[in-house]
């Protein structure tokens, strides 16, 4: 054990002074390994922050529910564009029927909508506004919080009474310091009140829905002003959430049932409906960051076969340098694997270093990128040892055949060199 950490020391030290006595020929040789590291770890950290910042947008639909639609979410919607145009749209009746029928769910809840409207509050005005019509349960199914004010209530729903929640930004927008609850704003032209503001979510690019930016009505309100039945006009959202215990793809199966009897389709007749889940967009996601991680790879490969290629040349100009004393240590009784050992060492901890730096200049990069576009970006400790990994294998092939060398030299014959 005590030769054994000589042997390291001894390596450690001989790389030091390699490559302080050669520092522009250092310099140049470790460039290919920063460089390699740095493309592999850098793309693959901003894939993995990509993806991370995705599927938290997404994750706001919920791994315990369903969604009934009349595409597919894993399928390029222009592929069966014609097919999927004749389907009919989720409707109220399938949620009424689906929330009654269903053994398997706990929930369910249909939405509308719309946007190109106008929320007035005396002077100030949010034009383009996104609004969405629930029915009761779809505030339970989402896990939306209100921050000041209430929830619909019953008779609110039922009635489609002229009340409002509005999300974070459309309140500050409307009534910037002033206090919103009981205020009167107005909507399609009638006077609606406000009755709550939501807990404000923040900045993330991949919301699937925004709820900051949200003007939140009742279902049969909303069907008032729109024409629920023009789907060129509204998005319809029909979820269904699992029941405790209760496995998804049981539901999926009571679900197809249920809506295929609903809709009188024969046994030999295709859905006219599609039933998603949120796996279906994170297998999506997976497989397309999965293709950008092989690209980041194979751009650092080259690098770093270039930079193993320099590392190696270094250590063919060490071996040679240190003839001499490698025949001395073999004299006085060195094994073959310990001057292997110590050669490949000194290889390890070059391409450790440039590895290190590479990595270093990740971070700079990430954090600039974190702080200047305001796109949370981090360097996983994952990456960080994959990094460190990959430059000690580089590191282990670019000092072997060196190594070997090394190991093999006559004892007698290296002395008189």
């Amino acid at each position: 054990m005590i030769a054994l950490s000589k042997i390291v020391w001894e390596a450690i030290v001989q790389a030091y002074q390699s490559m302080t006595g050669n520092r522009l020929r250092t310099i140049l040789s470790l460039l290919g390994i920063t460089i390699g590291i740095f493309c592999i770890i850098a793309v693959k950290s901003a894939v993995d922050s990509l993806q991370d910042n995705i599927v938290e947008g997404i994750s706001e639909l919920g791994s315990d529910m369903i969604y009934i639609d009349r595409q597919p979410w894993n399928e390029d919607p222009n592929q069966n564009y014609w097919k999927y145009l004749k389907r009919p749209d989720p409707s109220y009746e399938d949620y009424k029927m689906l929330r009654d029928r269903l053994e398997s769910a706990s929930l369910a809840s249909y939405a509308i909508v719309t946007g190109g409207r106008t929320i007035k509050y005396r002077s100030n005005s949010v034009t383009n506004a996104f609004i969405l019509g629930a029915t009761p349960e779809y505030q339970e199914m989402q896990g939306l919080q209100i921050a000041d004010g209430r929830y619909f209530s019953s008779q609110e729903m039922s009635t489609g009474h002229s009340a409002v929640i509005l999300g974070a930004n459309v309140a500050a927008s409307l009534f910037e310091e002033l206090n919103p609850l009981g205020k009167d704003v107005r909507l399609f032209g009638q006077k609606y009140q406000v009755i709550g503001v939501l807990e404000e979510e923040g900045d993330n690019m991949f919301n699937f829905i925004n709820y900051d930016d949200v003007i939140w009505i009742s279902y049969n309100n909303i069907k008032r002003f729109v024409s629920v039945k023009q789907s060129s006009q509204v998005g319809k959202l029909l979820n269904v959430k699992v029941a405790d215990g209760i496995e998804l793809a049981t539901l999926k199966d009571e679900a197809t049932g249920l809506l295929r009897q609903v809709r009188r389709l024969r046994p030999r007749e295709d859905d006219n409906f599609a039933i998603n889940e949120l796996s279906m967009l994170t297998d999506l996601m997976g497989k397309i960051f999965g293709v950008m991680n092989i690209a980041g790879g194979l751009i650092g490969a080259f690098s770093l076969i270039v930079g193993m290629f320099s590392v190696a040349n270094i250590m063919f100009v060490s071996v040679k340098e240190r003839t001499s004393i490698i025949g001395v240590k073999k004299a006085l009784g060195a094994k073959r694997f310990m001057i292997l050992l110590e050669f490949l060492i000194e290889a390890m901890v070059l391409c450790l270093i440039g590895g290190l730096i590479g990595l270093a200049v990740v971070y700079v990069v990430l954090k600039g990128i974190t702080v200047g576009l305001d796109f949370p970006m981090s360097l996983s400790p994952f990456n960080v040892a994959l990094g460190i990994v990959t430059s000690i294998i580089v590191g282990i092939i670019a000092g072997l055949l060196p190594a070997l060398r090394a190991s093999k030299m006559d004892p007698v014959e290296a002395i008189r060199s």
